[in-house]
């Protein structure tokens, strides 16, 4: 745990933060995994370690109240024709969740976006956001 921090990340959970970054990096799908913070502020990936292929398959299992921190690998074609395969932390803070969650994943991004070595944060509101996340990403 960094010092200062409030919130905790297992040493299983920082393992499988470095490896599935490693692991997406040369991906032909999209890969995403879902983390939450727990009620004793411990970063987690969420219940059913579901290594997700689509951005509907995300959609599906993001829950309607609470905020989720989604770990994104997602190859696409450049407008130069080029291969990218940008590796992104969603930060999913649907407006319906109350104050007490929405300051705790406040609180927690950078360290988030640190510990999982993502190159950016894309803020998302609703499930209907996924859908313009090719175009933020920068897909042709």
């Amino acid at each position: 745990m960094a010092s200062g921090s409030m919130y905790t990340y297992s040493q299983e959970t920082l393992d499988h933060l470095r490896k599935f970054r490693l692991s997406t990096s040369r991906a032909s799908d999209p890969q995403a995994v879902i983390y939450k913070i727990a009620d004793d502020l411990q970063v987690k990936q969420d219940e059913d370690k579901i290594v997700y292929k689509s951005l509907e398959e995300i959609g599906d299992d993001l829950p309607d109240n609470s905020p989720r921190f989604v770990l994104l690998s997602y190859p696409l074609t450049l407008p130069s024709g080029r291969l990218s395969v940008p590796y992104v932390l969603l930060y999913y803070l649907p407006a319906t969740c109350n104050a007490n969650w929405r300051m705790k994943y406040a609180g927690a991004v950078e360290e988030m976006r640190s510990k999982a070595e993502v190159g950016k944060v894309i803020e998302i509101e609703c499930v209907d956001d996924l859908e313009d996340l090719p175009k933020k990403l920068g897909a042709a």
